[in-house]
């Protein structure tokens, strides 16, 4: 090593950000605790279809990881401390780390992960839409991945609204990234993204009825769009006797 490759002292020195992978900063638990809020019958929550391959006897609950306590070890509680009183619970599951933040809270989360200088989330790489019929009061959930490039760390937001009323601040004025992937979750769960500049269908046609990814959608019986046919519901497609 030259001496014009030597740190001397140390305010040279630089302070590296530690990946999300390294060991010492995401704990693992040895055991993930879960709340069953459901239960699930069949494939798709069909009945009576004839099924022969079996899925139509499974029975599955429906469970969420419970929230996890304090300390959560390494990075997670810098970013926790970061969003001090704007957090509904925490979890973390399989070494990821899930926020759960109350609507009226999430545009001051999202500008606060972005522009804090410990946090610095700079992409949100988008939202996802959920539908859990069984969950009372929160059938809808909006599902955020959050990326720092800084500090190379990767999070979720997870927010909820009932199905009464499917309304969730758009986050689209802190990362326009956002704009069509909120149109999309619209489209397909009915989810209304408040403020968002322009929130029409992406993949559907405008006047579509319905929301097809919702859980209450029927699975067949529609009609098919500018073809003159229609597809059958399960229980009266093909069966083995």
């Amino acid at each position: 090593m030259s001496d014009d490759d030597k740190l001397e002292g140390p305010e040279t020195a630089v302070e590296q950000p530690a990946t999300a992978q390294s060991p010492e900063n995401v704990p693992v638990p040895e055991e993930t605790r879960v709340t069953a809020v459901g239960e699930r019958h069949g494939m798709f929550g069909v009945r009576g279809s004839g099924d022969t391959s079996g899925y139509g006897g499974l029975v599955k609950p429906t469970v969420f990881p419970s929230p996890a306590q304090r300390p959560y070890g390494g990075w997670f509680d810098t970013v926790a401390d970061g969003l001090d009183g704007l957090v509904e619970s925490v979890v973390i599951h399989r070494g990821e780390i899930t926020f759960h933040v109350a609507r009226e809270n999430l545009l001051e989360v999202a500008r606060r992960l972005r522009d804090d200088e410990q946090l610095r989330f700079e992409f949100c790489s988008g939202v996802s839409g959920v539908h859990y019929p069984d969950d009372t009061g929160h059938e809808l959930h909006a599902v955020y991945h959050l990326l720092s490039m800084t500090w190379n760390r990767r999070v979720r937001l997870e927010v909820t609204c009932p199905d009464a009323d499917p309304h969730i601040p758009s986050i689209v004025s802190v990362y326009p990234t956002n704009d069509w992937h909120e149109r999309e979750t619209w489209d397909f769960f009915g989810i209304v993204f408040d403020g968002h500049p322009a929130l029409t269908r992406i993949q559907m046609p405008d006047d579509w009825p319905g929301h097809p990814q919702r859980k209450d959608y029927p699975l067949g019986g529609i009609p098919v769009e500018y073809k003159g046919g229609t597809i059958p519901p399960p229980d009266q497609r093909r069966s083995y006797n």
